[in-house]
């Protein structure tokens, strides 16, 4: 009996082994069938290279523009991080601030939603009246897109934690700055590393489409002059190097959030409310 137990358990871990392995490699088995349908749609339908490029004459133009690839992509990192760091910081005060009081949240939260209404490209050729044309336009653009759902996130987490709760802080004596520093934020944490993630993403997507209308260097201005050349095998190039920043800089914002998650989680756990 004893032995048969063995043997499930043992099955099992295999099978969940074979589980995780087939978890990590199914994205990439979906990209390599995405990238060979495309390759024989193209060739089946003779399609015109500069109408639809195969993937092979796409890895073509990256290996030979390579360094000039490099160069535009560098810079849209560049000013996609500058923007971001800046979008942490203001989101995070910000946030700290709108939640610290549920006045404060109520009032000034129909505002931010105006201002998230409003289209950020609008604001690029102000940007470039300000500015004129270059990096920091594309800086300000991926800061306007980033920091609005870091402040709305962190807000939110600080501004609703429940009313019972603050009502037995304040009985043992507890300060605004502590609630805030022992209860607000670390409930908050979640959802602000969890608004990273998107944040990036569309800081990302700004400073690229800043790019391509404000500056002569970067991803975005890269693909508007291959494009402006019929270069379509560029273009597409260029939009593979975007696709695969973007996956990086999610899954590094991933991989911080499972770290300081869990850190959080012990940290308020295991310190008293006024050590």
């Amino acid at each position: 009996m004893s032995e048969e137990i063995n043997i499930e358990a043992g099955a099992g871990t295999y099978r969940s082994k074979r589980l995780i392995h087939l978890r990590k490699l199914a994205p990439i088995l979906v990209f390599i069938v995405f990238f060979i349908l495309w390759e024989l749609f193209v060739r089946l339908l003779n399609i015109k290279e500069f109408i639809l490029p195969p993937p092979s004459k796409v890895f073509e133009s990256l290996y030979q523009y390579r360094e000039l690839i490099i160069q535009n992509s560098l810079q849209t990192l560049m000013t996609t991080l500058i923007g971001f760091l800046i979008g942490i910081l203001i989101g995070l005060i910000g946030g700290v601030l709108l939640g610290s009081s549920v006045i404060i949240y109520e009032s000034f939260y129909p505002a931010l939603i105006a201002f998230n209404s409003i289209p950020k490209v609008a604001f690029i050729p102000i940007l470039v009246i300000w500015f004129g044309i270059g990096t920091i336009p594309a800086i300000c653009t991926a800061f306007l897109l980033a920091f609005f759902p870091i402040l709305v996130n962190v807000a939110a987490g600080i501004a609703t934690v429940e009313s019972e709760l603050r009502d037995v802080l304040r009985a043992l004596g507890a300060t605004k700055i502590q609630m805030i520093r022992k209860v607000g934020l670390p409930r908050s944490m979640p959802y602000f590393f969890a608004s990273l993630k998107v944040a990036l993403t569309v800081a990302f997507v700004g400073s690229i489409v800043s790019e391509t209308v404000a500056s002569n260097l970067g991803v975005g201005y890269l693909m508007l002059v291959a494009s402006a050349r019929f270069q379509t095998s560029l273009a597409f190039a260029c939009l593979l190097v975007t696709g695969a920043l973007g996956i990086m800089l999610y899954l590094i914002c991933a991989l911080f959030e499972r770290k300081m998650t869990r850190w959080t989680i012990r940290e308020s756990t295991s310190t008293s409310f006024f050590g």
